[in-house]
C-alpha cells in the first residue's frame, strides 16, 4: 500500500485508514511526501548545496515523529518512510506502481457548492493503476 501525506496538515485520520488497512491485509505501507524547495531558495542549491540536504533531513525528522505513534500501536507493520523531492502527484503514482492500493486525504472544507479535493487527490485518482481510497481528514 502507499499512502500520501502533506506534512503540513492533520494526517491522523488518514494515517488511522491506512495503518488500519495494511495492517489488516498483513502488506507493508510506504508514506510519500513529495516536496520541491520554495521558489525563494531556488538559486540556494547552486550557492551551497547543503540547503536541500538540510530541508530533507528536517522533513524526514518530522515524518518520523508523524510516524512513531503509529508504528508503536501496529508493531507487525512494514512502514517505509520517503521524502522525496518533485510533485507530490507525480512520487505518489511512482511509489505506488504495482501497489494494492493508494491512500490520498481529501481535507475537509464547506465550500458553498459542495465537496471538492485537490490537484494532488485528482492526479492519483485519475492516473492510478491500482484501486485508490480517499479519506476525509482536518
Amino acid at each position: 500500500m502507499v499512502l500520501g501525506v502533506d506534512l503540513r496538515s492533520n494526517c491522523d485520520r488518514l494515517l488511522a485508514s491506512a495503518c488500519e488497512e495494511a495492517d489488516r491485509r498483513a502488506c507493508p505501507l510506504v508514506v510519500v511526501h513529495g516536496w520541491s524547495l520554495p521558489p525563494v531558495f531556488s538559486y540556494a542549491p547552486v550557492l551551497d548545496p547543503g540547503v536541500e540536504k538540510e530541508m530533507a533531513d528536517g522533513l524526514e525528522t518530522t515524518l518520523s515523529e508523524l510516524l512513531r505513534p503509529w508504528e508503536k500501536k501496529y508493531p507487525r507493520l512494514a512502514v517505509d518512510a520517503r521524502i522525496v523531492i518533485g510533485q507530490p502527484a507525480i512520487q505518489i503514482l511512482d511509489a505506488a506502481s504495482g501497489a494494492a492500493l493508494d491512500v490520498v486525504g481529501r481535507r475537509i472544507r464547506r465550500p458553498a457548492l459542495g465537496a471538492r479535493i485537490g490537484p494532488i487527490t485528482h492526479a492519483v485518482m485519475h492516473h492510478a493503476t491500482s484501486p485508490v481510497a480517499v479519506v476525509a481528514h482536518d
